[in-house]
């Protein structure tokens, strides 16, 4: 099953329970999904792969955490507090990303196989390490 069936079976689910902001935001998902299907002269019966509703995830993620700074920065604390819980339930459909002890040998094993030798080819590094990795860190 795909990541974007599955929101799609889980906003089903919210409905049936009666899930408001959970069916909020599993909506604004679908409805995101449906966008990114037809910008990319798709129909909106087709899926998208697991990468590209990852990034439309990220999306509504960091659009969600943008909004409750502003409303923090207005002094609307009920508005940020409903963004956040939002940011969390959109969470939940991202990959764990991988920690720094998971990365580093990775980097190792990479520089080495790269034969990077001083720290002006670093920006390499990374860009080919971030390839390799792919959304995971």
């Amino acid at each position: 099953m795909t990541l974007q069936e599955q929101i799609r079976t889980d906003l089903t689910a919210a409905m049936k329970a009666k899930e408001e902001p959970r069916l909020t935001v599993l909506r604004g998902l679908v409805s995101m999904f449906t966008q990114e299907l037809t910008n990319t002269k798709r129909t909106p019966q087709d899926l998208l792969s697991d990468d590209e509703a990852i990034a439309v995830i990220r999306r509504a993620l960091k659009q969600r955490v943008e909004a409750a700074e502003q409303f923090k920065a207005g002094n609307r604390a009920d508005l940020a507090e409903t963004e956040e819980a939002e940011a969390a339930i959109v969470k939940a459909y991202l990959p764990q990303l991988m920690s720094r002890e998971e990365i580093h040998p990775l980097a190792l094993a990479k520089r080495d196989a790269m034969q990077i030798t001083d720290k002006s080819k670093a920006g390499i590094l990374t860009g080919n390490l971030m390839k390799d990795l792919k959304g995971k860190a």
